[in-house]
């Protein structure tokens, strides 16, 4: 068959083609318009999470002058991308399905699977900004105009979006606030020590000095006491270190390998002053007896101060992390209610089933036709 007889036949035939057309395009319209579910979608967007050290060393504690770096969020070593994978976890779905209470919506008796038809709904996009754009489809049942109010169905799907978002928030919350629960409890147990050691320390010191009545020490002796005193406080605050970072993050981290360096580096140089090293100031080996003892105690007792103080501003850190309640998620634009639904595309989805239409009932009429030429040529020949 060639193109002027597909041309004729359309020609011949275009009324019957125009009104099957016509009337698919109707049936095609008042399907996707009254019967078909509509689809809504709502965005959120939600901006890069904070990249922060989970522990700060006690030089940087030392240099704030309040408390606003304690309060302002933390989030470790969380990136887009295990916000991501966050939101799509069968956990953040079950919190929202319990929240709002729509585990019947998805026709499931086992909650499991529920969430896991919850999480196929759920669309994640990360922008190379870092941004993160989610969005929950949800649709309405068929006959959408007489059996639910499509104001609702709306409002439900930002409103599935938004609880996500507080899902990924509450998750996020309840692993930092495990996080700091645990520092919180090893730093309880180091001051525990450390207490208990300082209030041994300054009991020998008060009983030295009153026994055999010594008060002072030379300068030189004291400027080589607070050396010492202050390179021992920070291996104890190094050691200590290494002990918070054990909650946080692998033992071959870099950071983690790089502070074990620093704390085999501090142990030399304290070998090096008690040793009488030639390079540091007054040798703990020169001084007299007594002179000795009292420096042995009064450098304890100096180091048992740092170590504790350093331990008191790390707990209550911990423990500002443990019990605050701000948000760890921030949002740069809440998911609203939509206006269209993205299915049915109502006019395009018309247009190109009638395009269909055309062609089928065209491609019908042409098979019919040919079959009527073939028939006629047959009966000729005969």
């Amino acid at each position: 068959m060639d193109f002027h007889t597909i041309l004729h036949t359309i020609l011949v035939n275009w009324k019957r083609i125009i009104t099957i057309t016509v009337s698919s395009t109707l049936i095609l319209f008042l399907i996707f318009m009254f019967v078909y579910p509509h689809t809504y979608k709502s965005t959120v967007i939600i901006l890069p999470p904070e990249k922060s050290s989970s522990f700060m060393g006690l030089s940087s504690l030392l240099a704030q002058q309040n408390m606003t770096s304690l309060l302002s969020p933390s989030l470790s070593n969380a990136s887009s991308q295990l916000y991501a994978e966050i939101l799509k976890s069968r956990t953040a779905s079950m919190y929202v399905i319990n929240k709002l209470g729509i585990q019947k919506e998805y026709g499931e008796g086992d909650i499991n699977v529920a969430a896991n038809k919850l999480s196929k709904d759920l669309d994640i996009e990360i922008t190379k900004e870092g941004l993160i754009k989610v969005s929950v489809e949800y649709s309405s049942r068929y006959f959408p105009l007489m059996i639910d109010d499509l104001t609702k169905v709306k409002k439900k799907s930002a409103n599935l979006t938004n609880t996500f978002v507080e899902a990924l928030d509450n998750i996020n919350r309840e692993k930092l606030t495990s996080k700091s629960k645990k520092a919180r409890i090893f730093l309880e147990h180091q001051i525990a020590q450390t207490r208990t050691t300082l209030d041994s320390v300054e009991s020998a010191l008060q009983d030295f000095q009153k026994n055999n009545k010594t008060i002072s020490l030379p300068d030189q002796l004291k400027a080589s006491l607070e050396n010492a005193a202050k390179l021992k406080a920070e291996i104890a605050q190094t050691e200590i270190e290494l002990g918070l970072m054990k909650f946080n993050i692998k033992q071959d981290d870099k950071i983690y390998q790089s502070l074990l360096r620093k704390l085999e580096q501090l142990k030399q140089q304290y070998e090096n002053i008690e040793s009488g090293n030639a390079d540091y100031l007054l040798s703990f080996e020169r001084i007299p007896s007594l002179g000795k003892q009292l420096t042995s105690l009064l450098r304890e007792v100096k180091i048992q101060n740092e170590i504790y103080i350093f331990l008191q501003q790390q707990f209550y850190k911990e423990k500002i992390e443990e019990n605050r309640d701000l948000p760890t998620v921030d949002v740069l634009d809440p998911a609203i209610p939509p206006n269209r639904p993205v299915s049915p595309r109502l006019f395009f989805s018309t247009l190109l089933g009638s395009l269909f239409a055309f062609l089928i009932s065209s491609f019908i009429l042409l098979i019919k036709e040919n079959k009527i030429i073939a028939s006629h040529d047959k009966h000729i020949k005969k």
